[in-house]
């Protein structure tokens, strides 16, 4: 039998780190989430026409990222119905509650409101906010108490989720650990009586690098304090309970395809407190359609919402599965939102408990709510230590003035102000990865120009971009490496007089040192070698240290951590690695040379994948750790790919940066690739959103 878990307040969970002896700002990306702009709608739980646009509700108030809803259970029916969902507001995850409207005419009434700032009641669930992901919202039926997941304890060894199920007292805030500890929980729901929650759970096995299907089964436990925890669906994620005997998943069968299948269960009351595993376990829908994130309410007996990407598409739609009669060919399928917004992805469809309507997120488009910014403020862990941005773009970094950032949009290398003035600038228009500046030349950004993820035999080469000056903003552009073979991620030494890159010019990538303006013309130095890949280097501001990625304790596996090498090649230790087949990258030092900040998997994921657009790295987070090996601490927490992040001696609040430059793309994103690999053979890539 499971061990009961630990009640405690929410916010004694996280870990306290010791302060950083540093200071300044943290810039990263996180793959396409700047664009999103998702809101949470709604629509009649019936067959639609195309002309009922109309009909579909805006339930969430445009402002950030809104996703993962749930409609509330009321407890009386004079009780209006209320959405739980997930937004990223004020720089961190939390979990929100607002009322919903019953009609179009009083969603209309509700945005007129907004654009006066003054919005309906919004309120946070978790008002504690801890710096935590939160995710997938449930009321039990007496709404007591909120079960959902969360990131607030690490998982104490790497390459482990910290994703658990935690169940709060609304009135008290008190909250219980559902998930044991040492496993990770995904996708929780709560069965119609309460008395019952399911998760998706890898179990002992824990995450093994998974970034499509995570291959977890389905446990069900007490909702009360997790007790006669039991593994009753194997091979099956995303639950959902139709009564408290039924639940609904999906599983992706041998051929690639997802489908979501019907599983009965049987409850047992023996001294050893078990559930039996399931009893019948039926197919609902046919191989040849993905269909994923199923959705049930004891409202609406017989029907199964489901999200759907069928072969010819490029979207994700919602549908609804009539399957009273039986499932396979006896099931009845009508669109949802296929004729209301036909070329945008919608996502993990929810019912409501009177199965009235059927609730999902999508992009809302541009020109309803607010727009994605460039710079956005993510609340840091350390805010009297260091302030935290994420960009709309890839490979940041500040000038050293503070006053400037180059990014890339792979394609393009783009500058733009700190504070947000005066717009972006694009300064070349290829392929271009990483960016970083030269510490005496003002205006010298070193970046790599040609394919990124390429052989080490493939054109790539360092470039040293002069933007000019306010008298000749001409930008000119010169080669520094000869050859072309994967000259790539230069890093100048702080004197200004060398550039550290690396180069697959042995047959091998290893790192190289070179003139920071004249580049090979004047000469090269090997600083590594072997028959690995040493990349994504970064030169210490206070120039004793070169950190760097490498695969060279298992050449060839996937596998890298963080090494550092003085620039004389002496004194090459290891700093971090998240086990012998994890992904630690993209070191960058301190202002004061003593932290690193990197990105990696040493969390894990936190969500089933197929619940969010693509990441080709899902379990990408942002770290820091001292010099030494020590100090590890988790920057942020999210179910996205974050990476590439720099550090900045510049302290940037977020009423620094203005609100006047925005993403680049509103809804600009991709669909799960892997969905399109079965749903299309020709091997097309699936089709950007927007």
């Amino acid at each position: 039998m499971a061990s009961r878990a630990t009640l405690l307040p929410l916010f004694l969970l996280l870990l306290a780190a010791p302060a950083l002896a540093t200071s300044g700002t943290i810039v990263f990306t996180t793959l396409g989430r700047s664009r999103y702009a998702f809101d949470i709608f709604a629509l009649p739980l019936s067959p639609l026409s195309s002309a009922a646009a109309s009909a579909e509700l805006r339930l969430t108030d445009g402002v950030s990222v809104n996703y993962n809803g749930n409609f509330a259970p009321s407890s009386s029916s004079s009780e209006p119905p209320s959405l739980l969902f997930v937004s990223e507001r004020n720089g961190s995850l939390n979990l929100y509650r607002t009322p919903v409207p019953l009609s179009a005419s009083a969603a209309r009434r509700r945005e007129a409101l907004e654009e006066e700032d003054d919005s309906p009641t919004l309120t946070p669930l978790l008002p504690w906010d801890p710096i935590a992901l939160k995710d997938r919202p449930s009321l039990t039926p007496d709404g007591a108490h909120l079960v959902y997941v969360s990131t607030a304890e690490p998982a104490g060894s790497p390459r482990r989720s910290w994703a658990a199920v935690y169940s709060t007292s609304l009135a008290s805030g008190a909250t219980r650990r559902l998930t044991p500890r040492g496993v990770a929980d995904f996708s929780p729901a709560v069965s119609p009586s309460g008395d019952w929650t399911a998760a998706a759970s890898p179990g002992p096995r824990g995450w093994d690098g998974e970034v499509e299907d995570l291959r977890t089964d389905i446990y069900v436990f007490r909702t009360s304090d997790g007790s006669r925890r039991t593994l009753a669906v194997p091979d099956a994620g995303w639950p959902t309970w139709a009564d408290d005997s039924t639940v609904f998943f999906h599983r992706r069968d041998g051929d690639g395809w997802y489908g979501v299948y019907r599983a009965k269960l049987s409850f047992t009351d023996d001294d050893d407190g078990g559930v039996a595993v399931a009893s019948v376990v039926d197919r609902i829908t046919p191989p040849g359609i993905h269909a994923f994130t199923p959705a049930a309410s004891p409202g609406a007996p017989g029907l199964v919402a489901v999200a759907t990407r069928r072969p010819g598409s490029d979207y994700r739609h919602i549908e609804v599965i009539d399957v009273s009669g039986g499932g396979g060919a006896n099931a009845a399928y009508f669109d949802v939102t296929r004729a209301v917004a036909p070329r945008a992805h919608h996502f993990n469809p929810f019912i409501s408990p009177d199965g009235e309507r059927v609730g999902y997120h999508r992009c809302r488009g541009s020109g309803n709510g607010d727009s994605p910014l460039l710079l956005e403020s993510i609340k840091s862990p350390a805010p009297d230590t260091f302030s935290l941005f994420r960009i709309d773009g890839s490979f940041p970094s500040f000038s050293h003035d503070g006053k400037r950032i180059a990014f890339v949009g792979l394609p393009g290398l783009f500058v733009v102000n700190s504070d947000g003035s005066g717009g972006r600038r694009r300064v070349f228009s290829g392929n271009a990865f990483p960016t970083t500046w030269d510490w005496k030349r003002k205006g010298v950004i070193y970046t790599s120009v040609g394919p990124d993820f390429a052989s080490e035999s493939t054109e790539v080469d360092v470039v040293a971009v002069s933007l000019g000056d306010d008298d000749d903003p001409k930008v000119s552009i010169k080669k520094l490496t000869v050859g072309g073979e994967n000259n790539a991620f230069p890093s100048p030494s702080p004197d200004g007089k060398w550039v550290v890159f690396r180069s697959g010019r042995s047959g091998h990538k290893n790192l190289y040192i070179m003139d920071a303006e004249d580049g090979e013309a004047s000469g090269i130095r090997r600083l590594t070698e072997g028959p690995w890949s040493d990349t994504m280097c970064n030169w210490s501001p206070d120039g004793e240290w070169i950190a760097f990625a490498s695969d060279r304790h298992n050449p060839g596996g996937g596998s890298f951590g963080i090494y550092m090498v003085h620039p004389n090649g002496t004194g090459l230790r290891r700093v971090v690695h998240s086990t012998d087949g994890g992904r630690t990258n993209h070191p960058w030092f301190s202002p004061d040379s003593k932290t690193l900040v990197f990105t990696s998997d040493y969390a894990a994921v936190s969500a089933e994948p197929i619940s969010n657009p693509h990441h080709y790295q899902p379990y990408g987070e942002i770290f820091t750790v001292n010099i030494d090996g020590s100090g590890i601490r988790r920057l942020t927490h999210n179910s996205f790919e974050d990476g590439t992040p720099s550090w900045t001696p510049h302290y940037l609040k977020p009423e620094d940066v203005g609100e006047t430059l925005q993403a680049s793309g509103t809804c600009a994103f991709e669909d799960c690739h892997w969905l399109n690999i079965a749903a299309q053979p020709d091997g097309l890539m699936c089709g950007k959103h927007g």
